[in-house]
């Protein structure tokens, strides 16, 4: 089968590598569709300390069963699915909580585990056994699926913020996360919502999902006109859908009392300290929720959302490319004139 190989910083290789066969508990998957992550940039151009070379990456994946190995039951050939990426222990506090992405022996498919930059992937033992191939309905559109795993990560981070009718909404980060956020928040009845990015180009991109007003703020007073927006009383709900620690600290700035904040994106790990005045935590009773990857059931929720039609992301892939045009995809989100990629291999 053909494959993109990764052997190390700005080492993929296009080849042919030996296709799979299911062996007992595996399951194998044709892909269909897999959707390039900001994360897959960040490995090929710096690798990561999960994905050991040489590997098949890719972690946003459709595709249909062409194989099951003796002992699997539940699946039948032929069957439309999307794969979840974490793949716990099964057994510790956070496993059995239903909490694999905080499990402390945490490994994920397309780092760990070969992923969906390939014709055929195989879904692991453990990862069957933990319900990791869940089935989509035969109407299922496998282009717009592969969301279903960035969508799985925003669901996630939203239900600590329990956004309501009467909030507004500030989401910073104008790329396909922060496009999540606006729309899964127009879904759930936010009354305003502010989207602000420090690229004209990517807000441009991002009109069509919900945003109420979209704020340059490298040339605006994002600040400003949060507080103008809200009658001076700050915003109810903010997102942080960007690697910016500045934005973090901003965050606090305009926030309402009794408000709550989401630190979504991660920091680079040589600019994860911020400043944080702790007395505006205190005294406003302000919140502050991290969000970490997923758990199946938000896979399932996201996969139900997309499928009701309450979230529409059609929009949100701005290319579809060959699986040996995976670098020239990279390249798209990596100069940010692309929003979701999609690769069809």
């Amino acid at each position: 089968m053909k494959a993109q190989v990764f052997y190390g910083p700005q080492d993929m290789r296009f080849e042919e590598i030996p296709t799979p066969n299911a062996k007992d508990g595996e399951v194998l998957i044709k892909v269909e569709s897999c959707a390039i992550c900001g994360t897959d940039v960040r490995i090929y151009y710096s690798g990561h300390h999960n994905v050991k070379p040489p590997q098949v990456i890719g972690h946003e994946i459709t595709g249909t069963i062409v194989e099951i190995g003796k002992g699997v039951e539940g699946y039948n050939i032929g069957e439309k699915v999307t794969v979840v990426t974490p793949v716990g222990c099964g057994y510790c506090k956070y496993c059995v909580a239903g909490k694999v992405n905080l499990c402390s022996n945490f490994r994920a498919i397309g780092y760990n585990f070969p992923g969906g930059f390939a014709e055929y992937m195989i879904i692991p033992q453990e990862a069957v056994r933990q319900g990791n191939v869940l089935k989509l309905p035969p109407n299922a559109d496998l282009s717009v699926s592969a969301l279903i795993e960035p969508l799985s990560c925003v669901l996630n981070g939203q239900r600590y913020l329990n956004i309501g009718f009467t909030d507004t909404v500030v989401v910073i980060g104008s790329g396909p996360i922060g496009c999540m956020h606006t729309a899964v928040s127009r879904a759930k009845g936010a009354s305003k919502i502010i989207l602000a990015d420090i690229q004209e180009k990517r807000l441009k991109m991002a009109e069509p999902f919900g945003a109420d007003i979209l704020v340059d703020s490298s040339k605006e007073d994002l600040i400003g006109i949060v507080k103008r927006e809200t009658d001076g009383l700050g915003a109810d709900v903010i997102i942080i859908a960007a690697p910016s620690g500045q934005a973090q600290e901003q965050a606090l700035q305009m926030v309402a009392k009794g408000g709550r904040i989401s630190f979504f994106g991660g920091l680079p790990g040589d600019k994860a300290n911020i400043t944080l005045n702790s007395n505006i935590v205190h005294y406003n009773e302000v919140s502050i929720f991290g969000a970490y990857a997923s758990t199946h059931y938000d896979y399932y929720e996201a996969a139900k959302l997309l499928a009701s039609g309450r979230v529409n992301l059609e929009k949100l892939i701005t290319h579809t490319l060959r699986l040996e045009d995976l670098l020239k995809g990279i390249e798209l989100v990596r100069q940010g004139e692309a929003l979701k990629v999609l690769i069809k291999p």
